[in-house]
């Protein structure tokens, strides 16, 4: 889910602009198909980076200085209080199509945000308390939004919210941003053109960006992809698995670049919608917070570090990386790989281990299925680690890989699934950027979403927490509330986590100006000036 605040980025020299040639088309993949081109419905990582690249923002956060930049507004003020933000809008702007920029967009794209017939995720995370948003345009350069309780990290939040226009007939596709989507074919690829109308200059007073036009080929294989960047049909890599970077970095190690520990995590969880269609002996199973720890600690995860990632992963605590070093709870235990704690766990819940199976009390045999997404080599690994260490405490685990729109169909349509292994992408530091995660009633509660009333105390006691940590005035106070939270997470292990990633990409010599990042889009993030030149070697570059 969302993204972050690091003192140790991994950070690139960066030819001068002079050195290369302007313009050119960059060649990448997206790992899914994009399930939105609307920013405020995004929820999903390749929807995530056609937002980046398209999307206008207010306030822009720096991904290498984590420094918080002017960009549509030229400057803000924020309420003693932290209820209310006032923005003065840069003049003269245009969407892409031509429609003039004003403050009456900023308030149709908040209302849009805002809506809970939207269900947007981004929107989520401005919810801090009770009541309307109220906005109001006293000319058509500034704006002024109040919500109904302080929003901790408002600005930084801001770096999310693409603004629409009010006016446009083209809608959501009409952007802000440094380039538009000019063609899309479903299951092949989206073309990116550069914005005639974006409104920054670099420091000689050239128009940005730079590039002519991006193409964004949608392959879920890793393999093939790897296979397409060594050819030179692609010139980036924005996340690459260890085996990929181990055998790029032997064939040159300028191209295969780490950028350091990641915010990303691997993680299991188990089905607990009461209405899903599944036994409701296994309910009960996936409902016991016995159960779930007891799968936690039969997991060796320094195994998984060790020979699916190659070293270039940590074991996973919970919810928050180390690398997010203020909000991590530090406190936290080690997870130990403990099989003998997970029959004793068991025993206690009533299961009972005997000729190298487990069965519940009433003699059902301890079995499950999980799905993951097809064309994901490293999380099919994954998987069949996971089987053998659970095998070790009699449970037999089956494995089921889906296209990824089957997959979300049975996540948040069908519900017909068992048991689950995917990750979570972080767009934001703070926690106010997962609140679709953490709150009962969010969409991206993904054990059991969209909860009218929380099922259980603790997630009661999140919500609380949540809501909480998100109107406090102390930055202490905010974390006391969130450590709490992560202690919860540990204790009831609603997710099961496996590792925190390295963050691993690939850039071709063609590519001027990479500086990559742990933050999200580590590789492009500052797509307004990269550039591509001739290519001058084999690898990554075309002849």
């Amino acid at each position: 889910m969302r993204s972050l605040k690091l003192l140790f980025l991994g950070c690139f020299l960066i030819a001068p602009a002079t050195q290369a040639q302007s313009g050119g088309v960059l060649h990448f993949c997206l790992h899914g198909e994009p399930r939105t081109f609307n920013p405020i419905l995004v929820d999903d990582e390749a929807s995530e980076n056609i937002r980046y690249l398209t999307g206008g923002v207010l306030i822009r956060l720096n991904r290498q200085t984590q420094a918080l930049e002017p960009a549509l507004a030229a400057s803000w003020r924020v309420s003693k209080d932290g209820r209310k933000i006032t923005l003065q809008l840069r003049t003269g702007l245009h969407f892409s199509d031509g429609t003039p920029f004003t403050s009456e967009d900023v308030a149709y794209t908040m209302k849009q945000l805002m809506d809970p017939q939207n269900h947007s995720a981004t929107g989520d995370a401005f919810r801090s308390g009770e009541g309307a948003v109220d906005v109001q345009i006293p000319s058509a350069q500034t704006v002024a939004i109040t919500f109904p309780a302080r929003v901790a990290g408002l600005e930084q939040l801001l770096d999310q919210v693409a603004i629409l226009s009010a006016h446009s007939p083209k809608k959501e596709m009409a952007v802000l941003g440094p380039f538009y989507v000019s063609e899309y074919k479903a299951g092949a690829y989206v073309e990116l053109k550069r914005n005639p109308n974006y409104w920054k200059r670099d420091p000689q007073g050239r128009p940005l960006p730079y590039l002519d036009g991006l193409h964004l080929d949608i392959q879920r294989n890793r393999d093939i992809e790897l296979l397409r960047f060594r050819r030179g049909e692609l010139q980036l890599i924005n996340r690459l698995d260890s085996e990929s970077y181990v055998r790029l970095q032997k064939e040159d190690a300028a191209v295969a670049r780490n950028a350091g520990a990641g915010l990303d995590s691997d993680h299991i969880w188990f089905n607990q919608i009461p209405t899903a269609p599944l036994a409701e002996y296994k309910k009960a199973w996936f409902r016991s917070a016995q159960f779930r720890k007891a799968i936690s600690a039969a997991i060796n995860r320094d195994d998984l570090c060790r020979l699916v990632f190659l070293g270039y992963a940590k074991p996973a605590y919970g919810p928050v990386s180390p690398a997010n070093r203020f909000w991590f709870n530090s406190t936290l235990p080690v997870p130990k790989h403990d099989p003998q704690t997970a029959l004793a766990l068991l025993t206690h819940a009533g299961f009972r281990f005997a000729n190298d199976e487990l069965r519940d009390s009433a003699g059902h045999r301890v079995e499950f299925t999980l799905v993951t997404n097809s064309g994901n080599a490293v999380r099919e690994k994954i998987a069949t680690m996971l089987q053998q260490d659970l095998a070790h405490v009699g449970i037999k685990m089956n494995v089921v890989t889906l296209d990824f729109p089957s997959l979300i169909e049975r996540m948040t349509r069908t519900f017909d699934y068992e048991a689950c292994l995917l990750g979570l992408v972080n767009t934001d530091l703070d926690p106010n950027g997962q609140m679709t995660v953490w709150l009962s009633s969010g969409e991206n509660h993904q054990w059991n979403p969209s909860q009218k009333t929380p099922a259980t105390a603790w997630e009661a006691e999140i919500d609380a927490l949540m809501r909480e940590q998100a109107t406090a005035l102390a930055d202490k106070k905010r974390k006391e509330q969130f450590d709490r939270v992560q202690q919860i997470i540990y204790e009831q292990q609603p997710f099961i986590y496996l590792v925190n990633r390295d963050v691993l990409t690939a850039v071709s010599p063609t590519v001027v100006g990479a500086a990559p990042t742990v933050l999200n889009p580590p590789a492009f993030w500052n797509v307004d000036v990269l550039q591509v030149r001739p290519a001058t070697s084999e690898l990554g570059a075309q002849k």
